[in-house]
């Protein structure tokens, strides 16, 4: 199963700003709502709150601490590993991970794929992706927007692949 992670940031890694995201872009709603649709994905229990409902066409894992939380139509876990098998023996191909940061932070390192919506604003957020080195990925596509009509900010939406060193060679 392929574990990929989907994010929009701000220049400075910022995801998040008193539990929203900082902007509304609705183009890079758009390919999130095409890239994600029919698949299983992973959240955190305070981005699902925040979105605050089931998306339509998808699976939601929802990771949280608390024993008692529950939410309509959707998958509640304890565990990053527990919502990773379960997603798998679902018999998924590529799940979602969506946020916070903490779930970023768990999934970064077995991530496989990484679609970067990167803002370039500085939003003040709050809230931000954990670090990582972008020399362990590969670029495949990229897509510049610019700030008219709707769009506040110029964004650009790219997608690497992990590069993995063959141990063969």
């Amino acid at each position: 199963m392929i574990i990929s992670l989907i994010v929009a940031m701000d220049e400075k890694g910022g995801i998040g700003k008193e539990g929203e995201l900082p902007w509304h872009i609705s183009q890079d709603l758009q390919h999130f709502k095409e890239v994600t649709m029919g698949h299983h994905l992973i959240m955190g229990r305070k981005t699902f709150q925040s979105i605050g409902k089931r998306l339509p066409g998808r699976t939601m894992i929802i990771l949280t601490r608390n024993p008692d939380f529950r939410a309509e139509e959707c998958l509640v876990v304890h565990s990053f590993p527990e919502a990773l098998s379960l997603a798998e023996a679902r018999g998924e191909e590529e799940v979602f991970i969506i946020g916070g940061a903490s779930v970023y932070r768990e999934a970064l390192p077995m991530a496989d794929q990484l679609y970067l919506t990167r803002v370039h604003t500085d939003a003040k957020a709050d809230t931000f992706f954990p670090t990582f080195d972008l020399k362990s990925w590969k670029l495949k596509d990229e897509r510049h927007f610019s700030a008219k009509g709707p769009n506040k900010y110029p964004f650009t939406i790219q997608r690497y692949i992990r590069s993995r060193e063959d141990p063969g060679s």
